[in-house]
Parts: C-alpha cells; sequence; structure tokens
C-alpha cells in the first residue's frame, strides 16, 4: 500500500473534528488501474491541443515541476518525456464510488470536488473508535474496492485539514490536534493560506510578511488598515487557525459555468459572439438540468497576455434562456467597452467564460396573484408580464432542443448561428 506518513498525534478530542480526504493523482491513478505497464513513466492527463490545461500529472512528471492547471504546452517543455493520456469518462464513476465508502462513516460529508470530501468525525468517533483508526480504514477500503492511493488530514477545522493532507501526500495521514495548529502553521508561506491567491501574497510579501508566523505579528486594525476590512479579518483568523466554515452535507451549488479557450486568440466579433453565444447556452442547459435560474452572469476574459478579466453582468429578469443571457452579455461588454461597437475586441482573447450567480429556484421568480379575479386591481396586474415573451419563446424553444438533443446526443440540435461552413461547431 506504500507508506503510512503518520505525523502528530490525538489526545483529548476537540470540539469538532474535522477530516478532509483528498485522491492521489486521481485521473492519473484511475488511468493506471487499465495501463498498468505506465505505472512509474511521467503522465500528464490533458486534451490533446496546444491551447489546453494539465488536468492531472503523476509525481513522477511533478518532479519536473508539472502542476495541475498549467498550460500544457510548459509542461511539455518542463518534461518532454510524458506520456500524454486523453482524459477519460470513468473519472466520475469512481468519485461515486469513493463518495459511497465515504458515506458510510458519516452523513456529515461534503464533498468539494470529483476527488476530495471533507467529513465531520465528531458523532462518528464515538462508535468507531480514534479519527485515525476511521480515517485509515476509509483509506483501506479505497485502495483495496478501487485500486486507488488517498491522503488524508485531520483537524478542528476545515482549512487546517486541507493543508494536513496536503502536506501528507503522497499516500499519507498527518493529524494535526488543536495544541499543535499553531506550531503547523507558523512555519507555512502566507501564499499557502485559504483564499489568499498570487497578488494578496505579493502585497503581504511587499509589506515584509512572507510567513504564517510574520503574519500573526500584526494586529486586526493593521491588516485592515492594509488589506481591507474583510481581508485584514480573513488573514487574521486564518493565521490562528481560525476557519468557523462547517461540513455541509448536501451542497447546493451556489454558480454554474462554463468556458472555452481558442484555438488561436480572437478578436474578430463573428468568432467572440458565437463563443459567447454556445457558452450560454451549455450554462443556460446546466440550468434547467439542476432546476435553478439566474438573474446574474459573471464574465471572464483572458487576453493573449494571459490577464484576466471579470465583470458581472445583471439580467432584466430570472432566465433559464441562453439567448436572453447572450443579448444582455453583448450589450454590457459593449457598454464597458471591453468589446467595440461592431462586437470585436481591441485585445486578443484567449478564454472566455460565462457563470451564472446567484441561483434561485425556478419558481421563485413567479408573480404572486394580489388582487381578486375581475377586480380593477387584477385587470391592472394582467396587464404587466410575468415574464418577458420574448425570453418565453426562447426557453420554450430551448426547453425543446433539450429534448431532442437528450434523445439523438448532446448536439442533435443547435441554433443556426452556431454552424459553420464546416458543420456543427465543436465543442
Amino acid at each position: 500500500m506504500g507508506q503510512l506518513a503518520a505525523r502528530g498525534g490525538h489526545a483529548d478530542a476537540p470540539a469538532r473534528i474535522i477530516m478532509h480526504l483528498d485522491m492521489d493523482a486521481f485521473f492519473v491513478n484511475v488511468e493506471l488501474l487499465t495501463q498498468p505497464q505506465l505505472r512509474g513513466r511521467p503522465l500528464i492527463v490533458a486534451r490533446n491541443s496546444p491551447r489546453s490545461v494539465v488536468l492531472s500529472a503523476s509525481y513522477e512528471a511533478r518532479r519536473y515541476g508539472v502542476r495541475s492547471a498549467m498550460p500544457l504546452a510548459r509542461a511539455r517543455q518542463l518534461c518532454p518525456a510524458a506520456l500524454l493520456l486523453e482524459p477519460s469518462a470513468h473519472y466520475r464513476s469512481y468519485s461515486a464510488q469513493v463518495m459511497t465508502i465515504l458515506g458510510a462513516i458519516t452523513d456529515r460529508l461534503e464533498q468539494v470536488s470529483v476527488d476530495e470530501a471533507f467529513l465531520d468525525l465528531t458523532g462518528a468517533v464515538r462508535a468507531q473508535g480514534s479519527p485515525i483508526d476511521i480515517a485509515q480504514q476509509a483509506r483501506d477500503r479505497i485502495k483495496t474496492e478501487l485500486g486507488l492511493p488517498s491522503s488524508v488530514g485531520i483537524s478542528s477545522s476545515k482549512f487546517v485539514a486541507k493543508m494536513a493532507s496536503a502536506g501528507s501526500k503522497p499516500n499519507g495521514l498527518w493529524v494535526v490536534p488543536p495544541h499543535r495548529v499553531q506550531e503547523f502553521l507558523d512555519p507555512l508561506p502566507v501564499g499557502k493560506l485559504w483564499g489568499v491567491g498570487a497578488k494578496s501574497a505579493t502585497h503581504l510579501e511587499g509589506l515584509g510578511i512572507h510567513t504564517v508566523a510574520q503574519l500573526r505579528e500584526y494586529d486586526l486594525p493593521w491588516l485592515q488598515g492594509r488589506c481591507g476590512q474583510a481581508a485584514g479579518l480573513h488573514l487574521y483568523e486564518l493565521a490562528r487557525g481560525i476557519d468557523r466554515r462547517e461540513v455541509t452535507p448536501e451542497r447546493i451549488e451556489k454558480s454554474i459555468g462554463a468556458e472555452h479557450t481558442f484555438t488561436a486568440d480572437q478578436t474578430d466579433a463573428e468568432a467572440i459572439a458565437a463563443e459567447l453565444y454556445s457558452l450560454c447556452l451549455t450554462v443556460a442547459r446546466r440550468l434547467r438540468a439542476a432546476g435553478r435560474q439566474t438573474r446574474t452572469l459573471s464574465l471572464k476574459i483572458r487576453y493573449s497576455d494571459f490577464e484576466t478579466l471579470t465583470r458581472s453582468c445583471p439580467l432584466p429578469l430570472a432566465t433559464v434562456s441562453g439567448r436572453v443571457m447572450f443579448d444582455a452579455v453583448i450589450a454590457h461588454l459593449k457598454q464597458l467597452e471591453v468589446l467595440q461597437a461592431d462586437g470585436s475586441s481591441h485585445r486578443p482573447i484567449r478564454l472566455l467564460g460565462v457563470r451564472a450567480e446567484k441561483l434561485e429556484g425556478r419558481d421563485a421568480g413567479v408573480q404572486m396573484q394580489l388582487f381578486t379575479p375581475g377586480s380593477p386591481g387584477a385587470a391592472k396586474q394582467a396587464a404587466l408580464p410575468t415574464q418577458d415573451s420574448f425570453a418565453e419563446e426562447w426557453e420554450e424553444a430551448e426547453n425543446a432542443m433539450d429534448t431532442i438533443n437528450a434523445r439523438f446526443g448532446a448536439k442533435g440540435l443547435l441554433p443556426a448561428s452556431l454552424l459553420t461552413p464546416g458543420g456543427r461547431k465543436e465543442r
């Protein structure tokens, strides 16, 4: 099974016992189940396109600096000998089996991605033994039944548990009890803190703050004065191991999105519009499947120099129509002068993304009948549309597309504007 890297210890049970399990190089190890002859070689899972990014890398490839989300072209420069594996459809099946094993431990389970989850073991320890025993039994089952390695971190908060699982990789277990949390955090670079991105880390380093221990030297007013009220409080608490987030068993999807990287950077109005429309249709389809609707979109534009622009786009009404979203997006980007009047971009665009946010149930926008039928008030209300007729027509059309595509395939029917001279647009 490999060496178990058990570090730390468990004395008295803390108020909360949070476990974070993360599968090791998940996509790569799923591929090795059917291609064991590749074990020990540097492997990269990514689509074979010059513009794609690394989805997963074996530890042999990581030794060369290859990381997830890295552009594939860069990964190939770092590790020319790496073998490229196209992603398969098996990952979700294995993910579901992993979550079934974890769900047998406790119903306080929060899946946060296809290959990781948090578990609140506070109640489970009474019947199932120590946190270490529970974690090791889960790892053993996953390895025995699925043939996949995993790493686990255990502590009194989600943040520290996740940091511990990352530190235990590969194939390890690390327990950080409450009385050792500060000892665990202090040596870490500030960039390792949850929610601290590259820009924030650079800002802190510019202030002479490189480690969590150094961050902890500053009081709350000082941090808020230099980083803002919310960010200052966030940094102050995390530097002290304070993370109040609960394990949420049933995660309600807070956003639904899609993005696309162009094969070649684009400034052309037609190409940009076609891709934005396609993304809006994809997001709308996923909203309908989830029984949700949105009033707000988040737009993402990454230029050829990798500068990334994000903008919020309010919608005229709650909708699940891709066409309604698209019209609002184009108008908004032109208003902001991100796109020119003719729809073209003055800067080459590498990537476009559309994300529906502030989701609500499909019935949330239904207007209530406030007046008795036949009364003057009812007549006035009847004259006010509860839904824009244009939006209704497009929602009906897109619902019909869903039905047809469910029978004949995801691309059985598309709007004519997404057809190219060479045939249907590839997504």
